[in-house]
């Protein structure tokens, strides 16, 4: 088996997996007195120190939540709680699912919202944010890492933008975290969500970072987490994650995995000329390809490879199989060419041997089906 669908999900570290099972050992609630609920609750404030050396944050602003999904949803939800007299919300055209749902719903309820274009390659033109702040403008919410094309935004310049206008800003970092440096001391956002199950932590487990000077309406009342999410906390996640954090925050795959990803796209290009990276020449993490190979479906490529035993995927995993082609390449301006891309994410153990193999099987794919639309 070959698995190059990383930013789907990815396979659960071995030393999580530790993590878990100890944690699951040590049954106890961590919120009890007594001696068993003291050794969980040392175990939940050893993982929160983890993650927030990991963000460069104050371990009091790691809030634990289930995923990025739910991140995603307290921090908008709570942005706009906390701020009632402003109705005026601005995100992008390509962001995920779970915020653009949100966002629709909010909009249904009388919120005005205003979604940035981006350029044939991905990218974001901070003027256009400049011109869609008012002084009615509450929230600001884009990703850092889009979850299809890799592509990155210049946060850093966006929340000054945010900032000045007097709006918060939210990052959904969770194609981001484990793939570069995230460092919220040197990165203004009021907000970041993370998730778990993207960085080889398991599912069910994610963070909400809020910033120390910020507070938001509890999704869940309860004691827990600032009192923002209350409920008994999940400990076998929570340690996973904790450990996950303390691997990726070395980086030392970083540079491998971004050498890989170009020799897998330079082999591509080479075998299959017609073929085309989409959002080449924006910035991007180090581990996404998503290539168009025009005038073929993308769903049966990725089945093809699945025969063989290489699994790749279309687009968002919370979309695919939806039968849609993908927002953030129409967005892009691919048209027809949406629905003949395919991603390719590597992973932390991804081997040049598992690209060579990739690269040995998908040309004659190409070419057969290809023959079969001529």
């Amino acid at each position: 088996m070959i698995y190059f669908d990383n930013n789907a999900s990815t396979p659960l570290a071995k030393e999580c997996l530790d993590a878990v099972v100890v944690a699951m050992s040590e049954f106890a609630n961590p919120s009890s007195t007594h001696s068993l609920g003291q050794v969980a609750k040392l175990r939940l404030i050893k993982a929160r120190g983890e993650v927030a050396e990991f963000l460069g944050a104050a371990p009091q602003e790691i809030i634990f939540t289930s995923g990025g999904t739910e991140s995603n949803h307290m921090a908008i939800l709570g942005a706009c709680a906390a701020q009632p007299d402003k109705k005026h919300i601005v995100t992008s055209v390509v962001e995920h699912p779970s915020t653009l749902l949100l966002l629709a719903d909010l909009e249904r309820k009388g919120y005005r919202l205003t979604k940035l274009g981006v350029d044939s390659d991905g990218n974001l033109d901070l003027s256009d944010l400049e011109s869609a702040m008012t002084e009615e403008t509450c929230l600001v919410s884009l990703m850092w890492a889009n979850n299809e094309t890799g592509v990155i935004f210049p946060v850093d310049q966006a929340v000054e933008i945010a900032h000045k206008g007097g709006a918060l800003f939210h990052t959904d970092a969770v194609q981001m975290c484990g793939k570069a440096e995230v460092n919220m001391k040197s990165m203004a956002a009021d907000f970041l969500s993370l998730s778990g199950h993207k960085m080889q932590a398991p599912k069910g487990i994610g963070v909400l970072f809020v910033r120390k000077k910020q507070s938001l309406p509890p999704v869940f009342f309860g004691h827990q987490e600032r009192k923002m999410r209350g409920g008994t906390e999940n400990l076998p996640g929570i340690a996973a994650l904790g450990v996950a954090c303390r691997i990726l925050a070395q980086g030392s795959h970083w540079s491998q995995t971004a050498q890989l990803r170009d020799y897998l796209e330079s082999g591509i290009l080479k075998r299959i000329p017609s073929a085309r990276v989409n959002g080449k020449n924006a910035p991007r993490v180090n581990n996404t390809s998503n290539i168009c190979f025009h005038g073929l479906p993308s769903e049966v490529i990725v089945d093809k490879l699945d025969q063989v035993g290489i699994h790749v995927s279309t687009g968002a995993a919370c979309t695919a199989g939806g039968n849609q082609a993908s927002h953030v390449l129409l967005a892009m301006g691919l048209g027809l060419g949406a629905e003949s891309s395919v991603r390719f994410s590597l992973g932390r153990d991804t081997s040049k041997e598992e690209v060579d193999h990739l690269l040995g099987v998908l040309p004659d794919i190409i070419d057969n089906m290809r023959g079969k639309v001529q």
